[in-house]
């Protein structure tokens, strides 16, 4: 199972993610982590990658992309992942496709998390002020919000039209946001396997015009 989340920050992605990835035995692939701990450790990619996080600016495809191919690929033979943070843009997404599409990974399904503005701004903001992060000031909140509807959105109507788009309510108790999200994974689990075939049938074709 390879499954993709998508949706603003701090619509609650790294949270479920993680409950997902040990729900179904899967790797969890979060790039703001990975982008996080190349910072820490002060990597060139690291030095280059905190300009953009310090501005709430999304990190260079070149960069990301470089960063999580291969986690993809490793993941993907121990058995799937849940993947929170990349593609982020049109130009990612079609660019992952055809890579993934190659070498017979792509997604299976896309999770869409749904939430209003103002209570992802008070999310942000509350998670700014518990750790102090220096990518999570107001203006750069603001910042970031305005990026994700700019770049990040129209990924919504790219996975629709593949037909791959679920959309999940990501306001509520997070123990109900997690059963609606087991509830969809094991219901196109069990389609796949009584379909006989190792991922969705539409997974494997390219988008569908609207």
């Amino acid at each position: 199972m390879r499954v993709l989340l998508i949706g603003p920050p701090g619509a609650g992605k790294g949270t479920q993610a993680s409950r997902i990835a040990d729900h179904f035995d899967l790797a969890g692939i979060a790039t703001g982590d990975l982008l996080r701990e190349q910072v820490v450790n002060g990597t060139e990619l690291g030095k280059v990658a905190k300009e953009y996080m310090d501005k709430g600016d999304l990190v260079p495809d070149d960069l990301v992309i470089e960063m999580t191919r291969a986690r993809m690929l490793e993941a993907s033979e121990e058995g799937g992942y849940v993947l929170d943070g990349y593609p982020r843009t049109l130009a990612q997404a079609e660019a992952a496709y055809r890579w993934a599409l190659s070498r017979g990974i792509p997604f299976d399904l896309t999770l869409n998390f749904e939430i209003e503005e103002e209570e992802l701004f008070a999310r942000l903001a509350g998670r700014a002020r518990e750790q102090h992060r220096s990518d999570d000031t107001e203006e750069t909140i603001r910042h970031r919000l305005e990026v994700f509807a700019a770049q990040t959105r129209p990924l919504v109507d790219y996975y629709q039209r593949r037909g791959v788009l679920v959309p999940i309510n990501a306001v509520g108790p997070v123990d109900a946001i997690s059963e609606e999200i087991f509830a969809t994974l094991h219901w196109h689990k069990a389609r796949t396997m009584a379909a006989g075939v190792s991922r969705p049938e539409w997974a494997l074709g390219p988008p569908r015009s609207s």
